[in-house]
């Protein structure tokens, strides 16, 4: 999820390799990778038709793993921002507890502020283990995380 321009799709191509499956969604279409198994579709995941779109390209396939690196637009007011990104993660944890297998994995971005630990603690209740990742690249004073959940509950 928020998969444009493509270089996740690309990353987790390379993990896969041919035999897995890759689908990238976002609100903007990718470009075409050059590889069979890596497909794409156009959702806003913050719609409620957005399982059913996802579903329409994929089928009911269930992922081993689901990556969200959603991000808006900042208007500059952090508040209206965190609040914002705190929601995209929300809507990301919905999709994949639709989509996950049992025992599969969810990787989401998050910015630091009031609501984290009440997403952290939502987000807690579906995976056996939960930790919180702050990439090498990711800038020391960004308030970048991601929060990774290992084995899916259902």
């Amino acid at each position: 999820m928020g998969a444009a321009p493509g270089g996740w799709l690309q990353i987790s191509h390379q993990l896969v390799g041919n035999r897995g499956y890759v689908l990238g969604i976002d609100k903007q279409s990718i470009d075409k990778l050059p590889f069979e198994n890596v497909q794409t579709a156009v959702a806003d995941i913050t719609d409620t038709n957005a399982l059913l779109i996802i579903e329409s390209v994929c089928g009911f396939r269930k992922f081993e793993t689901v990556i969200s690196d959603l991000a808006q637009n900042v208007s500059g007011v952090w508040e209206v921002d965190h609040a914002r990104q705190i929601e995209l993660a929300r809507c990301s944890l919905r999709l994949a507890c639709a989509l996950l297998k049992r025992s599969g994995s969810l990787l989401v971005k998050v910015f630091q502020g009031s609501e984290v630990n009440d997403f952290r603690n939502e987000m807690k209740a579906h995976f056996r283990i939960f930790r919180i990742v702050k990439p090498p690249a990711s800038r020391s004073e960004s308030a970048e995380l991601y929060f990774l959940g290992l084995g899916f509950i259902g």
